[in-house]
């Protein structure tokens, strides 16, 4: 007939990361390895309506990115997910629900420095998905001489500001180290960048 007992996906979970709300899965117990995956969400605010989200239609991947796919980042929504092969489809299996604006996970910036003569200028590139680009993002930067415990901290800056510093008194090796900041109901942050380090006022 062609209609095989096709096992529904496993370990369907909503997941945010790197500021990007993620359905993963695995496949299902002895799935034909060409299976591919169909997606749908819901949001809190329109229960039973199961939008498509067209990017994740018969995908062979296990997971499906659906930041820019929400039609509204304060409301709850949850996902849904089912095998198909050939005509054969398996039950749907939901995720739980999660919202991007109170659960988004921050990833750590990106640092760009550059070094003037009495000056140097810092700024922080974030990963960010193109739909969530206007929400106020900020980021915290911490400048300290290599070795030293003692930080001098630069605090609350928009996402596309760039800190000036002047290093006219700073001898030797600074290091730069950034975090994302995301004000929900409460204040979300990254862990810190990687440190960046720059010889500064070196005379030789």
């Amino acid at each position: 007939s062609g209609h095989v007992q096709l096992l529904p996906p496993q370990n369907v979970t909503l997941l945010s990361k790197d500021f990007a709300m993620i359905l993963t899965w695995a496949p299902g117990e002895g799935s034909p390895p060409d299976v591919t995956y169909t997606v749908r969400y819901e949001s809190q605010d329109r229960l039973d309506k199961w939008m498509k989200v067209p990017h994740c239609k018969n995908i062979p991947r296990s997971f499906c990115n659906l930041t820019c796919a929400l039609s509204n980042f304060y409301v709850k929504v949850r996902a849904r997910v089912k095998a198909v092969w050939g005509r054969s489809q398996s039950p749907w299996v939901k995720s739980q629900f999660k919202d991007y604006y109170s659960d988004v996970e921050l990833a750590p910036p990106v640092l760009t420095l550059n070094v003037r003569e009495n000056s140097i200028h810092v700024s922080a590139s974030f990963p960010l998905p193109t739909c969530v680009e206007n929400l106020t993002w900020k980021y915290d930067l911490n400048l300290w001489e290599a070795g030293s415990e003692d930080k001098k901290k630069y605090e609350g800056y928009f996402r596309k500001d760039t800190v000036t510093i002047n290093t006219t008194a700073l001898r030797g090796n600074y290091c730069f180290s950034a975090r994302a900041l995301y004000e929900s109901i409460n204040l979300k942050h990254s862990e810190f960048s990687q440190p960046v380090c720059v010889l500064l006022n070196h005379k030789g």
